[in-house]
């Protein structure tokens, strides 16, 4: 018998507002791709979670690329000659451009205007916005304050640090019955962005708290990185394990109510794939499955053809196709604690498919065996309907020849998974089949 993950969660919304509270003290955090607010991060979710943190040294070659400098941000405002702030970081950190150097200057608003960044169409929003790799500075607000502000002199202050530091990653391993890994990555390095990208650290950190207390046939490791670089880093650092590595999710924009968007791996037929789309489909929630493209999210540094993992990615509103992503309006109000626990819960449906799912032999080949006498089927012949678990029993024994899974079976036959996993394990309690 094979060892299920079980039933994940507790399918009520007491999980929902407990990852919502998380969310609530992860919110102000100020992440970037490197600094406190990544450690602050860590260190909260350390709370719960063994996590074991990483350190990258500034200068060091990842791959192609070199870890930056680290950026240390105190406080950054412009602020009229009376001192009155009319921007200002203390009330939103999307306020100043993550990776700003250091400034102190007065300015005229038309010298200024140049490192002001809004958003014309939606004159209400404040954008996020970066400077990773190119030393600058700039401040980020809406186009209506923008309009706002009267022409003069403003003290502009940037109080920031950029110096050789550490980029930090974080890892949580828990251990399996076999050597074979999953890996479930998402991205830190986002700041006061609600959905994009804390609602996907938030969901990851329970499906590892759900996952924790139970038997595994896989090993896990969960993955919590600063986007592009991190998983880079962490690639580079661990080439020798990567054939460990059986499956794969990466974790984003999980915490609207928008429907559930999956993305396949390169490989397009990984069983990652497969597990995601039967999982989705057997839930009943609105779902899109698309083809892999080398843009998103860090399924692209997994998928990259030199390593090509077998690892699909998992969102709810599409990235690209969400009107306030990297904006201000990606805010605590957006989310929905029911649609947090509906993700935990999705996630742990199809980690549950991949525990599960494995390869049976039909032990009695030659025709029907007699399910009745074994207590596996009706004692009633000759009835017009069959319940789902009846048609189960004998899809699994038709198609078990030793070539199909039964994720396979599931796919082909339209049954529920679960339907045909309970069949097989009936079927091998009373000797009909064995999995190889």
């Amino acid at each position: 018998m094979s060892v299920a993950v079980g039933e994940p969660v507790r399918r009520d919304r007491e999980l929902g507002h407990e990852a919502y509270k998380l969310m609530g003290r992860l919110f102000p955090l100020c992440r970037s791709l490197t600094g406190a607010g990544v450690r602050e991060t860590f260190a909260v979710l350390q709370e719960r979670l063994p996590l074991i943190v990483t350190e990258v040294p500034s200068g060091a070659q990842v791959l192609d690329w070199t870890i930056p400098d680290e950026w240390t941000i105190r406080d950054a405002y412009v602020a009229r000659a009376d001192g009155t702030r009319v921007i200002d970081f203390r009330t939103s950190n999307l306020h100043v451009v993550s990776y700003s150097e250091p400034v102190r200057a007065t300015m005229s608003l038309e010298e200024l205007r140049p490192r002001l960044h809004t958003l014309p169409d939606r004159p209400d929003l404040v954008p996020y916005r970066t400077s990773y790799h190119e030393r600058t500075w700039g401040f980020c607000l809406s186009h209506r304050a923008l309009l706002a502000l009267d022409p003069g002199d403003y003290e502009v202050v940037v109080d920031s640090t950029l110096a050789p530091g550490h980029l930090v990653y974080a890892e949580l391993e828990l251990e399996g019955e076999s050597d074979d890994e999953i890996l479930i990555s998402t991205y830190v390095c986002h700041p006061s962005l609600a959905n994009d990208n804390l609602s996907g650290i938030v969901v990851a950190a329970m499906v590892a708290s759900g996952l924790a207390c139970r038997r595994r046939r896989h090993g896990y490791r969960f993955l919590f990185a600063p986007g592009t670089l991190g998983p880079l880093a962490w690639l580079d650092r661990n080439r020798h394990r990567l054939e460990q590595v059986r499956h794969g999710l990466t974790i984003s924009c999980a915490g609207d109510d928008g429907p559930f968007t999956y993305k396949r791996s390169r490989r397009g037929d990984a069983e990652v794939d497969a597990a995601a789309e039967v999982a989705l489909r057997d839930l009943g929630v609105p779902h899109a499955v698309l083809e892999f493209e080398p843009w998103g999210g860090d399924e692209r540094q997994f998928c990259s053809p030199g390593f090509d993992l077998p690892l699909g990615a998992l969102s709810r509103s599409a990235h690209a196709a969400d009107p306030v992503n990297h904006t201000s309006a990606d805010d605590l109000a957006r989310i929905r604690p029911e649609s947090l626990e509906e993700s935990i819960r999705t996630c742990l449906a199809i980690l549950d498919v991949l525990e599960t799912n494995r390869t049976c032999v039909n032990l009695s080949p030659l025709g029907e065996p007699q399910l009745g006498r074994r207590g596996l089927y009706r004692s009633a012949g000759g009835a017009v309907a069959r319940s789902e678990d009846e048609r189960a029993l004998l899809w699994v024994l038709n198609q078990s020849d030793g070539s199909r899974t039964l994720l396979d079976i599931a796919r082909r036959s339209g049954l529920a998974y679960a339907a045909v996993r309970h069949a097989a394990d009936r079927l091998e309690d009373t000797g009909l089949v064995r999995a190889t």
